[in-house]
């Protein structure tokens, strides 16, 4: 066995004994642990912004693009908005002992399906440190044991996180267990977590395509599988443009580095010469590339601007930039088409004045999220109302869309009889 098996392996133990501590921990415990690891991030913000800057440094130095830069960047701000995410889910309620439905059988059993902890679960992610602070607080909360791979170039931030993390737990009265730190010096230690099965019970990747297919691809552990996001805004002939022009500034300029920020626009042709001869000027403006189809790069020279001609890598692109794809659509019917070739599931968007094609194009539209008149940025487990999120599923079994703290249990049937045998 290698060290980086020896060393993942011998972690996915200690978080198993930590694991079935939590699991029977009632919540005023767990809540309070919650609170105190966002006491303690507050109160040791300084070694924490400390070590990121140390990783931007690195990542500079390195050629890191600045969309990366901004997703790996920490300030005061940041730091202080990962503690509020971990005491909005101390205040969330406690998913674990939910009756999820109950009966009592013709024969005189009671029936009862009830939500337990995943137990061990693994996070694989990128250049993200705040995810290192949510998924330790859901997973705590949902009463599981969290084994943590973020990537090398966060390396010094998510060791000072789960330092402050860990001892915070342990003054909590809860084992320091529950927050590990996987190695990420070697691509070897993601490889072992994977084939950790028997010891971790799920794994969520979080991150870039390549990172989310290999994990799916080659993982004996079973995952969850979290998507980019190629996010559409769908401009129908029945849209209000001034409207659409909002929220497509927004769901574009607003983050671009986030999964839920919009990649393509849509336009249909009815009132495509119209919104683009609004909309294109706009982002310019506001910092936009948009690689388009004959008829965007037309609208372009006619409201003078410079639209780069669009191939089909560009309408396939999460570029996590202030890029965007584009083109004219000559019917709902071609959009739904155009969403389903090049969409990744995550969430579409439709502007639209017309009730029945809101209705088409929801029903249509296969992706976890489906907005009617609103920013594709909404997709977001604290928009949603859940407390920080785990990731944003786009499969179809177990989990999808934003991941709170439900999306963190499994269950198991209780059934309670008075001597009942089975003839």
């Amino acid at each position: 066995m290698s060290d980086y098996a020896t060393a993942v392996h011998d972690s996915a133990r200690r978080a198993r004994q930590a694991a079935g501590v939590l699991a029977t921990t009632p919540r005023a415990a767990k809540d309070a642990a919650l609170c105190a690891m966002a006491d303690a991030l507050v109160d040791r913000t300084a070694e924490v912004v400390e070590a990121n800057g140390a990783d931007v440094a690195a990542g500079r130095a390195a050629g890191m693009s600045d969309a990366l830069v901004d997703r790996l960047a920490l300030d005061p701000k940041r730091v202080a908005a990962m503690a509020d995410g971990l005491r909005q889910v101390a205040g969330l309620p406690d998913p674990v002992g939910e009756v999820i439905r109950g009966s009592v059988l013709p024969n005189g059993l009671e029936l009862r399906q009830i939500r337990v902890p995943l137990g061990v679960v693994g996070i694989v992610y990128e250049a993200r440190p705040n995810v290192t602070a949510d998924a330790a607080g859901l997973c705590l909360k949902a009463g599981n044991a969290v084994l943590l791979r973020g990537s090398s170039s966060a390396a010094h931030s998510n060791a000072a996180i789960v330092a402050v993390l860990r001892d915070a737990l342990a003054t909590a009265g809860l084992p320091a267990d529950a927050v590990q730190l996987v190695d990420a010096s070697s691509r070897d230690s993601v490889k072992e977590l994977m084939r950790a099965r028997g010891l971790v019970d799920v794994l969520i990747p979080r991150g870039g395509a390549d990172l989310i297919r290999s994990v799916v691809e080659e993982s004996t552990v079973p995952v969850i599988e979290t998507g980019i996001g190629n996010c559409h805004v769908y401009v129908d002939s029945a849209a209000d443009l001034e409207m659409a022009l909002a929220i497509l500034l927004n769901a574009k300029v607003q983050r671009p580095s986030v999964c839920n920020a919009a990649e393509s626009l849509l336009v249909h042709r009815a009132v495509a010469a119209a919104f683009l001869d609004r909309a294109l000027p706009a982002l310019r403006d506001a910092g936009v590339l948009v690689h388009g189809d004959p008829d965007v790069v037309a609208a372009g020279v006619h409201c003078g601007v410079t639209v780069q001609p669009a191939t089909g890598a560009d309408y396939a692109a999460e570029y996590l930039s202030l890029d965007l794809s584009a083109a004219v659509v000559d019917t709902l019917d071609a959009a739904v088409a155009h969403v389903a070739r090049y969409g990744s599931g995550h969430t579409e968007a439709i502007i639209t004045g017309s009730l029945a094609t809101a209705r088409e194009f929801t029903a249509r539209v296969d992706a976890a999220a489906v907005m009617v008149n609103a920013s594709t940025r909404f997709t977001d487990g604290e928009q949603f109302g859940f407390g920080a999120e785990i990731g944003i599923s786009t499969q179809k079994l177990h989990a999808r869309g934003p991941m709170g703290l439900p999306e963190l249990t499994s269950t198991k049937y209780v059934v309670t009889g008075t001597g009942q045998v089975r003839g």
